[in-house]
């Protein structure tokens, strides 16, 4: 059975690789006509990538239509899929409350129009949430390959700006959510890795809720999305160092708000979105970006984003979408895929001990970090960082409260600390 304390890659084990499970049938609407032998064709293919988990998305309409009922039939198709990867030497990551996905919301009936109700702060909400996670962990609790519950996926996105028609809280507020719900994770499935994941918006949108010491603190793990769309591609290019480092600075990022200095971070999706990233560089992309990553210590495993392109008779979604898969609707490999796979085999292949990152980029901002734009694209940490990066220097985040901890520093192999007025100098 995978428990925490099992996670961060130690002793020259390589991190964990997977893939975020697309269904090449139906998207994610295959859970309304549920087919076990298509799901299974499916995680033939993505096991053919010698990938060795999967993170799946039940729609949370589908499985709790009503805020008391939670669909026995559903939780038992998810609970098949679970054991039909399992077959097939693949574990299994479940997010929760889904939420929202390659741009669609999906949100059951009971929270919304005549029904709206804040879904992060009424009561009744909470309650039938709780129960929902509860009742997927509890079911999936004896199967010894299922690694635990996401909340959900990016659901900070319904909590601000940009969303059209946001719930809006405060960080407290985000805060107490996070923690009443992973508490109903870890009664239903005690001691599995139980963790909460955000968008970008937590890092890098000032004035968000959900902040970075959430993000680095709660939960079993430290979940990180890399997407180069948010500007890095366009601002930078495609081939820049921003742009093949910026999983492992979301990586190193995180690990200045976080009080355990080895504590795991998860890559937990990371993809080559077209136009972004153009289809004939999409598998050198996927080099670089895993290699960067395998560079960070701590890295508990990478999940890329996906396993099947969407189907073209698919309507309005965003073009980006359609081509993200590392296998075509039919189940043929392509070069992202192929790539990703020679990568998964070398990183095995060899004794992973990547070396502390000596040097630290010193991030002035604090536990709240309300204007942490700063950090983002075309802000003055993010570009210092990418600076030290292009020079080769291999650099860290620090908080500026504890840049003068010699016991912080130390524990996690920091030998120099540097400003970003420091490096806009140098």
């Amino acid at each position: 059975m995978t428990t925490p304390q099992d996670l961060p890659a130690e002793h020259g084990r390589a991190p964990r690789f997977g893939v975020n499970y697309t269904p090449s049938k139906g998207w994610f609407h295959h859970w309304l006509d549920f087919d076990l032998d298509a799901v299974r064709a499916d995680l033939d293919s993505i096991a053919a990538l010698d990938l060795d988990h999967v993170r799946v998305f039940p729609l949370w309409p589908v499985f709790q239509p009503n805020r008391t009922l939670i669909r026995p039939r559903a939780v038992e198709q998810l609970v098949a899929l679970v054991d039909a990867a399992a077959e097939r030497g693949l574990d299994v990551a479940v997010d929760g409350l889904q939420g929202h996905l390659s741009s669609f919301d999906f949100r059951p009936s009971w929270t919304l129009t005549w029904h709206r109700r804040n879904m992060f702060t009424d009561p009744e909400v909470l309650d039938g949430q709780a129960a929902y996670l509860r009742t997927l962990a509890a079911a999936l609790a004896g199967r010894p390959t299922f690694l635990g519950m996401t909340l959900g996926n990016e659901i900070n996105q319904f909590s601000g700006d940009p969303h059209p028609d946001p719930d809006r809280i405060t960080p407290a507020e985000a805060e107490s959510w996070l923690r009443h719900m992973l508490a109903a994770c870890e009664r239903g499935a005690p001691g599995r890795l139980h963790l909460h994941a955000e968008y970008d918006a937590a890092w890098y949108l000032d004035d968000h809720p959900f902040t970075p010491a959430q993000a680095a603190r709660i939960g079993a793990v430290t979940a990180v999305h890399s997407w180069v769309f948010n500007g890095t591609a366009q601002r930078y290019g495609p081939d820049s160092v921003a742009t093949g480092q910026h999983a492992a600075y979301l990586v190193e990022l995180s690990k200045a708000w976080a009080d355990d200095p080895g504590r795991p971070v998860w890559l937990q999706e990371v993809g080559a979105p077209a136009p972004h990233i153009a289809a004939d560089r999409a598998a050198a992309f996927t080099r670089t970006t895993v290699e960067a990553a395998l560079d960070c210590q701590d890295l508990w495993g990478i999940t890329w984003w996906c396993s099947h392109d969407v189907d073209r008779s698919l309507a309005d979604f965003p073009e980006l979408e359609y081509s993200l898969g590392l296998l075509t609707t039919d189940g043929a490999v392509k070069p992202a895929g192929r790539a990703l796979a020679e990568a998964v085999a070398e990183a095995r292949a060899r004794a992973h001990r990547p070396l502390p990152r000596s040097t630290a980029l010193v991030l002035d901002l604090s536990d709240d970090a309300p204007k942490r734009s700063t950090c983002s694209p075309g802000g003055a940490f993010f570009e210092a960082y990418m600076r030290l990066a292009a020079d080769g220097a291999r650099p860290t985040a620090v908080l500026a409260s504890r840049a003068s901890d010699r016991d912080h520093l130390t524990a996690r192999g920091i030998t120099e600390t540097v400003t970003v007025d420091d490096v806009g100098r140098a």
